[in-house]
């Protein structure tokens, strides 16, 4: 028996009704977990349910909601925040967008921020105290290898994802030895329709750079079942990331002086 299992309850995912979080919503189902699956698509998200109830038996509940905005995350953040069942919280709701800053809308890169990033802490901050109070949970944030990339035409979403790492990163320190796992998943260039958003074909992409999504999930979920801290299907060797997050804290170190670097001298 792992010293941080989970015990099933209700697992809730955003994004569900496709993509990464429709095939992450069904494994879950077939680990024994009921559903609360949160996404836009109304009639999208309730026949990914149905498919769910109909496979695995399992209680499934599809709550459509656009979770940037304000409103509807409230409702979301009351529907989960005193519920003692929750047990998982995947924060799989997310957009792309890509495009040089000066030339996009202000209210698109508002809106990408508010899920990617707003939404993400405002959930995780809802059910995290009943986690810790019942000393058992687990919270999967949805990230990406641009985290560590970045580049032009990327400059919102990359920087939402270097958040969502970090944020990750610094609560799984926060709840260290009582009992809730936090897990960030790295996805790279996956096949799923979450391209639509960014205006990029997947299919111009060469096609030994894209994984399938049921590769990539079926990946995660091994991933979550060993309780990785840091999920990167993708990553052939783990030593490069831990070589990666070596160099990051010695760098953060030797920072840490009292004077300024001698090439800042008069």
């Amino acid at each position: 028996m792992m010293a941080n299992e989970i015990k099933a309850g209700l697992a809730v995912v955003t994004g569900a009704s496709a993509g990464i979080g429709a095939l992450y919503a069904e494994g879950l189902a077939a680990r024994g977990y009921d559903l609360l699956l949160v996404a836009r698509r109304a009639n999208r998200l309730e026949q990914q349910a149905e498919r769910i109830r109909k496979a695995s038996g399992r209680k499934v509940e599809a709550l459509a909601l656009d979770l940037a905005q304000p409103g509807d995350l409230k409702v979301l953040e009351d529907r989960i925040g005193g519920d003692e069942t929750v047990s998982v919280l995947v924060n799989n709701a997310g957009v792309g967008g890509l495009g040089l800053l000066a030339q996009s809308a202000a209210e698109d890169a508002g809106n990408l921020l508010a899920l990617n990033i707003v939404a993400l802490t405002r959930l995780t901050h809802a059910v995290l105290p009943g986690m810790l109070s019942r000393a058992n949970g687990a919270i999967v944030n949805v990230a990406s290898i641009q985290a560590w990339l970045p580049r032009p035409n990327n400059a919102a979403y990359g920087g939402s994802k270097v958040y969502v790492l970090q944020f990750t990163e610094s609560l799984q320190q926060e709840v260290e030895g009582r009992g809730v796992f936090v897990q960030a998943l790295m996805p790279g260039a996956t096949a799923t329709d979450f391209w639509s958003s960014t205006g990029i074909d997947i299919k111009t992409l060469p096609t030994h750079v894209v994984m399938s999504g049921e590769d990539f999930v079926g990946a995660a979920l091994i991933g979550f079942d060993k309780q990785e801290p840091i999920c990167i299907p993708g990553l052939p060797d783990l030593t490069s990331w831990e070589a990666f997050t070596t160099a990051r804290r010695n760098l953060g170190q030797a920072c840490l002086t009292n004077s300024p670097a001698l090439r800042y001298s008069a």
